[in-house]
């Protein structure tokens, strides 16, 4: 009696787990075939999805290859020095020579007002505007390279010492500007973090009000379900998958329209990249972005169809 008691409840779990895995798969055959029985109401509501998700993955792309551009730029920290007008140019020698002997400086490069004003003479064609000049007006110039080793303040304390020097008329630490595309970069990070949480949100209220409108389709099937025992989970289950379907496709959507935009860059990037004598190549999702992308719209159709399922299936009741 025992071993036939035992061997039942095994029976009936494997029964049970076989029959729940069965309505999983009807489920989802069932959700699919009713999402592609409207092909046009369908597209439309995958390309809203997907144009949502798009944005913000698209400029996530972009910022990640202005940031691969910007990592070729961090050259150690430079410090233009310019000089006084009234300095001579054995005395910017001279000073050139003291710097060179500073413990935290690795290299100076003097360089002559005359050199200046004859590379800007070549550089910009006005060459007989600039002979007519009574004077030079170009300051003598100094290029300090602190040791690459240190740190990024020890380059600013540098530079507000060589400030404070009676003989400099500037010091520009050259590395700033780096700095602030580093911070501007970050800003416009978190404001497509921002954009795209926004977006996210749209997209799991468009798809609760789409299985909302599905669940009112459904309404009488519901009933009929529920009065034959049909239990909420058995009820819940083609809407979540409807859901997922929906999230599915807009995430498929999502990349494939950020890989056309992409293509639609790469020839005028690429050209732009030549003039500069550069080899940077613009940069996609790739295959296992866009496997994440579709994820990620699947995820988003789960939780967009729990929202709805759990907010309007429970107010459907037998009378």
């Amino acid at each position: 009696m025992g071993r036939g008691g035992a061997s039942q409840s095994r029976t009936r779990l494997r029964d049970r787990y076989n029959s729940w895995l069965r309505h999983h798969r009807l489920s989802a055959a069932d959700s699919l075939h009713r999402v592609l029985e409207h092909p046009w109401s369908s597209m439309l509501t995958w390309m809203v999805i997907g144009i949502a998700l798009a944005l913000p993955v698209g400029l996530n792309v972009a910022l990640d290859n202005a940031q691969t551009i910007s990592t070729s730029w961090d050259s150690p920290a430079q410090i233009s020095v310019f000089l006084e007008a009234d300095v001579t140019s054995l005395t910017a020698r001279k000073l050139t020579l003291e710097l060179a002997t500073r413990d935290d400086i690795a290299k100076t490069v003097f360089h002559s007002r005359e050199d200046a004003l004859a590379e800007f003479s070549t550089l910009t064609g006005f060459s007989d505007v600039l002979a007519s000049l009574d004077q030079n007006p170009l300051p003598h110039l100094i290029i300090v390279s602190p040791h690459a080793d240190g740190a990024q303040n020890t380059a600013a304390l540098l530079q507000e010492e060589l400030q404070a020097r009676p003989e400099v008329a500037q010091a520009v630490l050259d590395m700033e500007w780096l700095a602030r595309l580093n911070s501007l970069m970050e800003l416009s990070r978190r404001i497509i973090l921002a954009v795209g949480g926004l977006l996210v949100m749209g997209v799991v209220l468009i798809l609760g009000n789409t299985i909302r409108l599905a669940i009112e389709n459904r309404r009488d099937e519901i009933v009929i379900v529920k009065l034959i025992g049909g239990s909420d989970a058995f009820v819940r289950r083609p809407f979540l998958y409807t859901g997922l379907w929906f999230g599915v496709g807009g995430g498929g959507i999502s990349a494939f329209l950020v890989g056309l935009s992409l293509w639609f860059l790469e020839r005028p990037v690429n050209n732009l990249a030549l003039l500069y004598q550069s080899d940077f190549t613009i940069h996609g999702l790739g295959i296992m972005g866009g496997l994440n992308l579709i994820v990620l719209g699947g995820l988003l159709g789960l939780s967009g169809a729990a929202l709805a399922v759990s907010r309007h299936l429970s107010s459907i009741q037998p009378r």
